[in-house]
């Protein structure tokens, strides 16, 4: 067993499926010609960590009440989402390139009405953070057993609509919800940090009384680490800070702001794939 006591068999099947949604991404942004490269490989671990293991889901029955709610709140991660989902069973991965086609159910933002297993639609800042709240309190006045997990952008956390989120989080003391923040700026003094002054967002959401810890997340052992404790924390919500690379996996696109919202051209595609151990 590993410290996190997953199986290590089964961090490697993690690693495996990670790698394939970043293959997904690659390819899916490629042929869509738009897209979110660089936020959609930073997230690729904490999704697959939720969906592959954390999450109880029914593929079959996508909407049985007891399930356990992901809320992307980052929206323009779609790709990466659309992908785990996919290999999961939600719906025929064969669809995947025809990301942000007219008619297609794969928007370029997550539409909630398209897809089974979308909870909720998503994009503008703060957005879906709030909707996660809801979610989670609703579980709550319900007595279900569900669970409710938000991925929010370190730049969404410049939202106002964010922080009333988490407040309203923290007064109603929802421990069935867990918030991911994705922090992937690779250079806070210069980027989400320097604009709004985010730093220091452990204290901050300490002060909203979220049970908040930091890690890398792209460790499945510490993402695991961060899901026991949040599962153990009673009477208040839990916050987890992922440490993580914008464009992890592809040597030219990490840590590059570029590409944000640039998706990358054949050759780019080729290059990114082949470091990926995919093909075009």
């Amino acid at each position: 067993m590993s410290e996190s006591g997953v199986p290590p068999a089964t961090v490697a099947e993690l690693q495996t499926a990670a790698r394939q949604i970043r293959q997904d991404v690659i390819r899916m942004t490629y042929h869509a010609g738009s897209g979110h490269p660089g936020g959609n490989l930073s997230v690729a671990d904490l999704i697959t960590a939720l969906v592959f293991h954390e999450l109880r889901l029914d593929p079959e029955h996508p909407d049985w009440p007891d399930r356990d709610r992901l809320v992307l709140s980052k929206g323009h991660a779609a790709p990466a989402l659309y992908s785990a989902l996919a290999h999961r069973g939600f719906f025929d991965p064969s669809s995947l390139l025809t990301l942000r086609e007219i008619g297609s159910p794969l928007q370029g933002i997550v539409d909630r009405r398209k897809l089974p297993g979308v909870e909720a639609s998503t994009g503008g800042p703060g957005q879906g953070l709030g909707m996660a709240v809801g979610i989670a309190l609703d579980a709550r006045l319900a007595k279900r057993p569900s669970r409710v997990y938000a991925i929010v952008g370190d730049g969404e956390c410049e939202s106002g609509l964010t922080w009333e989120a988490l407040l309203a989080g923290g007064r109603y003391g929802l421990d069935n919800l867990v918030v991911f923040v994705d922090r992937n700026d690779p250079d806070p003094d210069r980027g989400t940090g320097n604009r709004m002054g985010l730093e220091p967002l452990a204290d901050k959401l300490r002060a909203f009384r979220y049970d908040t810890l930091e890690i890398d997340g792209h460790q499945f052992p510490a993402i695991f680490e961060g899901l026991a404790r949040a599962r153990a924390t009673k009477g208040r919500p839990s916050a987890i800070i992922a440490r993580t690379v914008k464009g992890k996996g592809v040597s030219f696109m990490e840590n590059q702001d570029a590409w944000h919202a640039r998706p990358p051209n054949r050759e780019e595609a080729e290059r990114a794939l082949a470091e990926l151990g995919g093909r075009p």
